[in-house]
């Protein structure tokens, strides 16, 4: 009769005659596979837990003229801090006009963008994507929009005094660079396609600025969170324009995640944004974009964009 051997301590393995087995002859080639087998599952399993956040592919987050280029060493800061609480690596991806981020966004190929009010109200209505977060600034997430004209302009003090002028847009997707004023000229029982002598896109709210500023054109509305910065920044630039007319409040301009961006991605990115401004690094970060923070937003502000854009056609 073969030997019978119990699964003991190997000091505990007995023969059928009650002598000590062998460590040779417990050690079969079949257990070795076994057993082989478990270690491998067992180092794997330890790898995979052990693997860091950083071997995840990069979370591509789009950036618009929202931030202007020349402020690219914000870029950076913040993108260290995201990456820092994140425990990954975050990947900027800069583009100078809206459409871009809308057509990125709704194919997934971002996984977040920080954007201007009408291409969030656009994707939220036609693609139904999340809003993240609305940034805080000056301790509430609205901004204004204004109308600025040459400051040798002495004499303009409202829209509908440009008439037969020559009008800066900043962007097709714009909100404060497009629709508004299309909006209120509609509102006035204006014609925007007829009221101005000549238009024109510069892509970028600081472009609307310069183009003023130099008299290139008579006037233009650009996002007053932008213009408070380079009033900062380029207080040259700015001291070239007229501030005429500022909008009420609006929802400040969103960060917006795409479909493909988990639950947990989104839970994660959201709480390291809103904690920002209690973190000695974040509001470091915070102070030099010139906000207070972020919240996790509300879609009810923009809804009065979103009555813009069904008024104009544009949705």
């Amino acid at each position: 009769m073969g030997e019978m051997v119990f699964l003991l301590p190997f000091s505990n393995q007995m023969n059928a005659y009650g002598n000590a087995l062998p460590f040779s002859n417990y050690w079969t080639p079949r257990r070795k596979g076994w057993v082989a087998q478990c270690v491998r599952i067992l180092c794997l399993a330890t790898l995979l837990w052990l693997t860091p956040a950083w071997a995840q592919p990069p979370l591509k987050i789009g950036l618009t003229p929202i931030i202007p280029y020349d402020r690219l060493d914000i870029d950076e800061d913040l993108r260290k801090y995201l990456e820092t609480k994140l425990g990954r690596q975050i990947e900027f991806v800069r583009r100078d006009s809206y459409r871009p981020a809308i057509d990125m966004l709704s194919h997934d190929q971002l996984d977040v963008a920080w954007v201007s009010v009408y291409p969030y109200v656009y994707l939220h209505h036609n693609f139904n994507l999340r809003l993240l977060a609305t940034p805080v600034y000056h301790g509430y997430p609205f901004f204004r929009t204004y109308l600025i004209v040459p400051a040798d302009d002495k004499t303009t003090t409202s829209l509908l005094q440009l008439r037969g002028k020559i009008f800066a847009y900043a962007d097709p997707f714009s909100f404060s660079g497009y629709l508004y004023p299309r909006y209120e000229l509609h509102e006035a029982g204006k014609n925007a396609a007829t009221f101005f002598a000549k238009t024109f896109f510069t892509m970028g709210h600081k472009r609307v600025v310069r183009a003023v500023a130099s008299g290139l054109a008579d006037g233009g509305y650009v996002d007053g969170y932008i213009w408070d910065s380079l009033a900062k920044s380029e207080p040259q630039l700015t001291a070239k324009t007229r501030i005429v007319e500022m909008s009420g409040l609006h929802g400040f301009p969103p960060l917006v995640a795409a479909k493909k961006l988990s639950n947990r991605d989104f839970d994660d990115l959201r709480r390291v944004l809103i904690g920002m401004s209690s973190d000695p690094v974040g509001a470091k970060v915070l102070k030099r974009l010139g906000l207070d923070g972020f919240v996790p937003g509300d879609p009810k502000w923009y809804a009065e964009a979103a009555h813009m854009m069904h008024v104009m056609g544009d949705i």
